[in-house]
């Protein structure tokens, strides 16, 4: 009986059935404890970390990301980086330094890090690696040319009912001179002081000068750079935008050009984009007056200069207007898609846009869905 009962039971068991081995896991070890970031080490490795293959007791393909927080957190506020399916990473001196700038780790202070592997099978599961310690010293990478001062108005914000007032930036070897690179409604608007009306500026003969508690100043729709002279009470208002034009653009040789966005924190204009197969150039305000390409193709732009030839793919450019040189490196643009957006991919995806403050952070501003769904997906790619 004992045998009937054995050869029944071993009848109905799955070959096919997979089990998650519940000891499954992965061991982390780092190549340093102690990493000291210095600017001049750029382009340099930092830190490998590498781990162990783990036994999901079945053959399964794991993508693995490394999440590092500040010592003692629980990870739910933690850098994290993707590498795939290897078994190993290095982080550049660069990369790393804006991790810890990311976390709130302050320059030049060493502070302790804790770093793990996480290993994802499918959607829903995954194993956490052990946690190792890290002390690792940061170094000042980005300028800090906030100021107190923003626009404000039914051009903008509705008045500060639709959110923070435009910000102004300091002017590099300009004290007490700021400047606002801002998209403008139809409307009025005016500078203030902390995004309250303590301290106001308007211009009662719309001559250019300020007084303050001053009349409202008029704005048509458009994106404008605007300089404020804190000392002298003065400001100007100009159309201005930096973009791409080419037909290795969505637009082709025509525009409107691919806008680029300034970064306070580096003082660039920068942007991720899909380029064709083609050739682009960087203009000032849609326009031939003022443009930039590279003759000789060595990273610094000329006036006028030769067509930049790019391949298909996906790009962050940033452009420095300082020194005119740039930079185009592969990187990948996500989006918005599903049927609460673009029906699934039926148009190009809503993008998100980059966040210069916070590394691995973007924004989709103003995006208008629809009842439905929606998904985040990289280079409009299912």
């Amino acid at each position: 009986m004992l045998l009937a009962i054995s050869v029944v039971v071993g009848a109905c068991e799955d070959p096919d059935l997979t089990v998650l081995n519940p000891n499954a896991s992965t061991v982390a070890t780092l190549s340093s404890s102690d990493v000291v970031l210095e600017k001049a080490n750029i382009g340099q490795d930092a830190l490998s970390v590498t781990w162990t293959e783990p036994d999901f007791g079945y053959n399964a393909t794991a993508g693995y990301q490394l999440l590092v927080d500040l010592a003692g957190g629980d990870f739910s506020s933690a850098n994290v980086t993707s590498t795939g399916q290897e078994l190993s990473y290095t982080f550049e001196t660069e990369e790393l330094n804006k991790i810890l700038v990311g976390l709130g780790v302050e320059p030049d202070t060493p502070t302790a890090l804790d770093v793990k592997v996480k290993a994802n099978i499918g959607g829903a599961t995954s194993i956490n690696s052990n946690v190792n310690s890290l002390m690792a010293t940061a170094y000042a990478d980005a300028l800090d040319l906030s100021s107190p001062w923003g626009i404000v108005g039914s051009a903008f914000n509705d008045w500060g009912g639709g959110g923070p007032d435009a910000p102004f930036y300091k002017v590099q070897g300009s004290p007490n001179v700021y400047v606002a690179y801002v998209t403008l409604l139809d409307g009025e608007w005016k500078i203030r002081k902390d995004n309250d009306w303590g301290v106001n500026y308007g211009d009662d003969g719309a001559d250019g000068s300020l007084e303050l508690d001053g009349a409202n100043m008029t704005a048509t729709a458009g994106t404008y750079k605007v300089v404020f002279d804190e000392a002298e009470l003065t400001y100007t208002i100009e159309t201005f935008t930096w973009g791409l034009v080419g037909d290795a653009t969505t637009n082709g040789w025509d525009g409107p050009d691919m806008p680029l966005s300034y970064d306070p924190f580096t003082d660039t204009w920068r942007a991720q984009v899909k380029l064709n197969d083609g050739e682009f150039k960087v203009r000032l305000n849609n326009d031939w007056g003022t443009n930039y390409g590279d003759t000789g193709l060595d990273g610094t732009l000329d006036a006028g200069g030769d067509n930049i030839p790019v391949t298909f793919g996906y790009y962050e450019i940033i452009v420095n207007l300082n020194d005119l040189t740039y930079t185009l490196e592969k990187s990948d643009i996500y989006g918005v898609v599903g049927s609460g957006y673009n029906d699934w991919g039926a148009t190009p995806d809503f993008p998100f846009t980059k966040d210069f403050g916070k590394e691995g952070v973007y924004h989709a501003n103003n995006v208008t869905l629809l009842d439905g769904e929606i998904k985040i997906r990289n280079n409009n790619e299912r």
